[in-house]
């Protein structure tokens, strides 16, 4: 089919929302380029994907994925900051109340982890919520450009802040199990590593809405949580942090006894099902958690 600049993608290349990411892909693939999530969707034509990447565009940003990560003596060094340092401080921060834990019966893993996201804090009410079995093996997804950051500081930083953010990378990624989930762009290489831990028998959380509430309302989940689970195959927990945000509005560095709830929800799966719908669906079952 001969295509015009005015070719629209969904009416006459009928692409939908999982083949406007994979070309996507295949672009920042193919030109060395970052294009993010919002830049190409309100892309229509193939007249304006061409003006786009005639533009200026930023070169594509490297994320890294440290495999060390995952294997010994890493794994129980982890382990061991978990019960001696980790586990302690959320219970002192705000023992929380965990509800829905009879949902998990009979759930072995890997599964897929999604939570609504209130702050810094929040993988750790997580992992204290989930049975040992699960919160042994977890790699927790962040924002890419932050992690990617303090491992590659600014040239501008002095020498202490660089050596500091860098420890700050360091101790993340191996005590916390954290990998980066970019926001915008180049998020394929993400979810192949993600794939690759749930391979080696690891569960994976992500923050579906990329981002800290600022009201203590949920925002909308974005669709790579769909992609992310239509590639991983595995059953979703979908997860609630109560209470926390308005300890942290209250400036307040200790919550009441309980004030902090954490709800589990039984798993669910879908099957080829659009992203966005998919996305869609899991904001309903998180919000009425």
């Amino acid at each position: 089919m001969r295509l015009s600049s005015q070719t629209n993608f969904e009416s006459e290349l009928n692409l939908s929302s999982l083949d406007r990411v994979e070309l996507l892909s295949a672009l920042e693939d193919r030109y060395q380029i970052d294009l993010s999530e919002t830049r190409f969707a309100n892309v229509n034509t193939v007249g304006e994907l061409e003006h786009m990447l005639q533009g200026k565009l930023p070169k594509r940003t490297p994320y890294h994925y440290p495999r060390w990560v995952l294997r010994w003596p890493v794994t129980w060094i982890r382990l061991a900051v978990h019960y001696v340092l980790l586990r302690p401080a959320v219970f002192l921060l705000g023992w929380p109340h965990v509800e829905g834990q009879q949902n998990l019966r009979g759930v072995q893993g890997p599964v897929l982890v999604v939570c609504n996201h209130i702050g810094d804090v929040d993988p750790g009410f997580v992992l204290t919520a989930l049975p040992a079995r699960l919160r042994h093996k977890l790699a927790i997804a962040t924002g890419g450009e932050a992690l990617e950051i303090l491992r590659t500081p600014p040239a501008t930083l002095n020498f202490s802040g660089k050596v500091y953010d860098r420890l700050k990378w360091t101790l993340g990624v191996s005590l916390l199990n954290l990998f980066p989930l970019p926001r915008e762009a180049g998020f394929r290489e993400s979810f192949a590593y993600a794939g690759e831990s749930v391979d080696r028998g690891y569960s994976v959380l992500v923050f579906p809405e990329g981002r800290h509430t600022t009201d203590g309302k949920m925002l909308p989940f974005r669709a790579g949580i769909g992609l992310l689970a239509n590639n991983l195959g595995v059953p979703i927990i979908p997860m609630r942090i109560d209470g926390l945000f308005e300890v942290k509005q209250a400036g307040k560095k200790i919550a009441p006894l309980g004030q902090i709830k954490v709800k589990i929800g039984p798993p669910v799966t879908f099957v080829d099902q659009d992203p966005e719908t998919i996305a869609k669906e899991l904001y309903k079952i998180v919000e009425r958690l």
